[in-house]
């Protein structure tokens, strides 16, 4: 079999009917060379059964790659499922952001040697994210923004992701005033540059460890375009359980040495 041009991990924990909404939406992609790698940090034998079910149907391969649960351990899941990867270029996104039916092929053409891309989501309130079905993904009405309005979404500048096309999501792309971070929800980057800086810092559980692992590779020399404007998925809403702030404020203190010493291999990521 030939290598796909693209890997995708997509991390999840025992969400099933999100992760599905997902695994859904990139399978309405127009650029189809790619396989998906779920980084699955715990869940039980639903979601293995559901990934089961959904390879008969979808057009892509899905490798899932599990280990046992032990509380928030995201970092530790993303290194196997980097390892797992078959082709040169992975994007990485949640198993909570559907993917526009664009958003494979944005990633793709926008891929350059020294560069990272970052790209952004629209949030959505829980009674969207239940209401959409299948068939939204597959019409792309949880992309449309008049549908969105349908369902009570509010007007804010923020609708410009979703409405954005060509010359304008070039423009709101340049002149962001955020960051063009790496974002566990939506960044892709080349597999060499990744172990070249030995992955994510294990050490870190929820909260920024997306963020540290960007930080190195600007150290490395990587630099970072803005595609939050073009490479599109939305964002469907969870409690976030997880969120601690002990686990934050260690976090912080990691990613202030990164920031000062100016490191670029972590010892606790992929090479142990």
């Amino acid at each position: 079999m030939e290598k796909p041009k693209i890997s995708i991990i997509v991390s999840t924990y025992n969400s099933e009917a999100w992760l599905k909404k997902v695994l859904w939406g990139f399978n309405c992609q127009t650029f189809k060379n790619f396989e998906v790698v779920v980084a699955d940090d715990g869940s039980g034998p639903r979601t293995k059964a559901l990934l089961e079910e959904l390879q008969k149907e979808v057009g892509y391969p899905i490798i899932h790659v599990w280990q046992e649960d032990d509380g928030f351990q995201k970092s530790r899941i993303l290194n196997k499922s980097i390892v797992a990867c078959n082709a040169d270029y992975i994007i990485m996104t949640d198993g909570d952001c559907i993917p526009r039916e664009d958003f494979v092929e944005v990633h793709y053409i926008n891929k350059e040697p020294g560069y990272f891309i970052s790209g952004g989501y629209y949030m959505l309130p829980m009674n969207i994210s239940k209401m959409i079905a299948l068939k939204d993904i597959e019409e792309q009405n949880c992309f449309n923004i008049s549908w969105l309005k349908e369902k009570g979404i509010p007007k804010t500048f923020k609708n410009n992701k979703l409405t954005a096309r060509g010359f304008m999501s070039i423009f709101f792309n340049t002149f962001t005033t955020t960051n063009a971070s790496w974002n566990g929800h939506n960044s892709s980057g080349w597999k060499k540059d990744i172990l070249n800086v030995n992955g994510f810092d294990e050490r870190m559980q929820y909260g920024g460890q997306d963020r540290e692992l960007g930080e190195r590779l600007f150290n490395f020399g990587i630099k970072s375009k803005q595609l939050r404007y073009s490479a599109v998925c939305v964002h469907l809403d969870h409690k976030r359980g997880y969120r601690t702030p002990e686990s934050i404020s260690k976090n912080l203190k990691i990613r202030k040495e990164v920031k000062r010493e100016q490191i670029v291999w972590t010892h606790y990521g992929i090479s142990k």
